[in-house]
């Protein structure tokens, strides 16, 4: 069982920048593919961007996010990281830290921390 814990969530006024942290129990070997997650009130979760630890391939899947936002992952630290920068009031939203052995992505979640965003 991989547990991950989220860190670095809080409020912001648009234009900050944050930095979000999830670690995780058990890295290497045992984790295929790490993600975050966010959801806003009253809108389905949605998947931000993702990493594949074996290469360090990034993806993301917003488009209001690319240029902002980066995924990077520390092996040494088995940690995660989300930087977002321009942040935005549409930014706002409760960010989940995701991870798999497998391409889904999705096996093991974090608790979430809240970003929220004033314009």
């Amino acid at each position: 069982q991989v547990q991950l814990v989220e860190s670095g969530g809080g409020s912001v006024q648009a234009g900050g920048s944050l930095r979000l942290s999830c670690a995780a129990s058990a890295y290497s070997g045992s984790i295929y593919c790490m993600a975050w997650f966010r959801q806003a009130p009253g809108k389905e979760r949605e998947e931000v961007a993702r990493i594949y630890t074996g290469s360090g391939n990034t993806y993301y899947d917003v488009d209001s996010v690319k240029g902002r936002f980066t995924v990077s992952q520390d092996n040494v630290k088995n940690t995660l990281y989300l930087q977002m920068n321009s942040l935005k009031p549409e930014d706002t939203a409760m960010y989940y830290c995701a991870a798999g052995p497998t391409v889904r992505c999705t096996n093991y979640w974090g608790q979430g921390t809240q970003v929220t965003v004033s314009s």
